[in-house]
């Protein structure tokens, strides 16, 4: 009878493992995050689809307010990105500095190339951090972007 139970403990720790190593492995699994990271009276730092950052891009055309983030290595930017994006690179030592130089008041979309999210987040709450007001973050990234015909430029 204890072995039983023994057997049965042991089969319901490997699982509950499992599924922690499962979600914390997740990484790029392709998923968009459409709800806001944090939304105050001061600040709007939000996750948002393709469709959702082509509309606000289209919206700011004119709008000198308004600057885009290309947050991948300059190389892969070379290669192409969003029109009028400015490149930051997020893996840079100065990544933070550069940041902190930008007008906080503006509004912010950024971008990296997959839908993983993760490097998203870590620039999102860099920003919050530094007290941007407005920031936005394109879950599905550039690869979606391109995938669904959008334009790009070199």
């Amino acid at each position: 009878m204890a072995k039983k139970s023994l057997k049965k403990l042991v089969m319901l720790v490997l699982s509950v493992s499992l599924v922690i190593v499962a979600v914390l492995a997740g990484g790029c699994v392709g998923k968009e995050i459409e709800t806001p990271i944090q939304e105050t009276p001061n600040q709007i730092i939000e996750g948002i689809t393709t469709q959702e950052a082509f509309s606000l891009i289209q919206e700011n055309q004119n709008n000198p307010d308004f600057v885009i983030i290309d947050l991948r290595w300059p190389k892969l930017f070379a290669n192409g990105h969003i029109e009028n994006a400015i490149n930051i690179d997020i893996d840079s030592e100065t990544f933070r500095d550069e940041l902190n130089q930008l007008d906080k008041n503006k509004t912010y979309l950024i971008y990296t190339s997959c839908s993983c999210g993760g490097i998203g987040w870590k620039a999102l709450r860099i920003m919050e951090e530094l007290n941007f007001r407005e920031v936005y973050n394109m879950w599905s990234g550039l690869d979606r972007w391109k995938e669904e015909g959008l334009p790009t430029t070199k």
